[in-house]
């Protein structure tokens, strides 16, 4: 994914990720094209609006369908061959594997729903896929889509400075990321594990193995239950339990 269209009634909250961090050097550079297409735009009417009672009754105002629908075949143009991507609540959770096929699929409409949600004739015509982003309710699906946004941003080519540091985080891979330190060598008190200081580069990348699978099994073991099954990532696990693989067998393994 080299662009995205977000439509969204609350474009200026996008100015968020546009404006600041590693989303803004990536539209900086031209690694990414990001555009904010407003239902508003195109509503029939002079308060702009795009909400209506729900047929049959019930709390809250629901999304009309024609103003969100023209928004959708806006960003259409500006895009090759989008999917849609409703950010719902009843959508697929959002992980690092989803997140990888996203950064590495075609562009990406990211429709964000407000009040009860969005007609669902728009999401019968018009989406391609749901997302969601865990299993609680936003007020919308505009913090939803920021997320999915840096989350893939940081994973296109040139956007890190080092590239290893998208391969290295928590959930790249089966594990979680080990522990990190940085000057002074003493804080409080605390000093820097002993190994990080020595400059012995295999010593240090199988402590941070070590530590990686030790957290795993402390915060989430049920990663470990899904890395078991997979015969490239049990040879990593089966050394930081003390097997014996060669050095640069683990560090392929790390970074495939």
């Amino acid at each position: 994914m080299k662009r995205a269209a977000v439509v969204t009634v609350f474009p200026q909250m996008f100015a968020a990720i546009s404006e600041f961090g590693m989303t803004r050097r990536a539209i900086e550079r031209g690694l990414l094209t990001l555009d904010l297409v407003n239902p508003r735009d195109f509503a029939d009417n002079a308060y702009r609006r795009v909400d209506d009672r729900p047929y049959g009754g019930g709390p809250g105002m629901v999304m009309m369908a024609e103003p969100v629908d023209a928004a959708i075949e806006k960003a259409r143009a500006g895009l090759d061959e989008p999917k849609v991507v409703y950010l719902s609540p009843q959508g697929r959770r959002l992980d690092q594997a989803l997140v990888r096929e996203i950064a590495a699929g075609p562009d990406r409409i990211l429709l964000c729903g407000r009040y009860e949600g969005i007609d669902e004739r728009v999401i019968e015509r018009q989406v391609d896929e749901e997302i969601s982003v865990g299993d609680y309710v936003l007020a919308g699906g505009e913090l939803a889509a920021m997320v999915l946004l840096e989350a893939v941003v940081r994973l296109l080519p040139g956007v890190l400075g080092n590239a290893e540091s998208a391969e290295q985080d928590s959930f790249s891979g089966a594990l979680l990321d080990c522990r990190h330190y940085t000057r002074p060598e003493v804080w409080r008190g605390m000093p820097v594990p002993e190994v990080l200081l020595g400059g012995h580069h295999e010593a240090i990348r199988k402590w941070r193995l070590e530590d990686a699978m030790r957290r795993t099994r402390e915060r989430r073991p049920d990663l470990l239950d899904t890395a078991a099954e997979d015969q490239r990532m049990r040879r990593i696990l089966e050394t930081a339990d003390g097997g014996s693989p060669d050095d640069q067998s683990i560090e392929s393994e790390q970074r495939r």
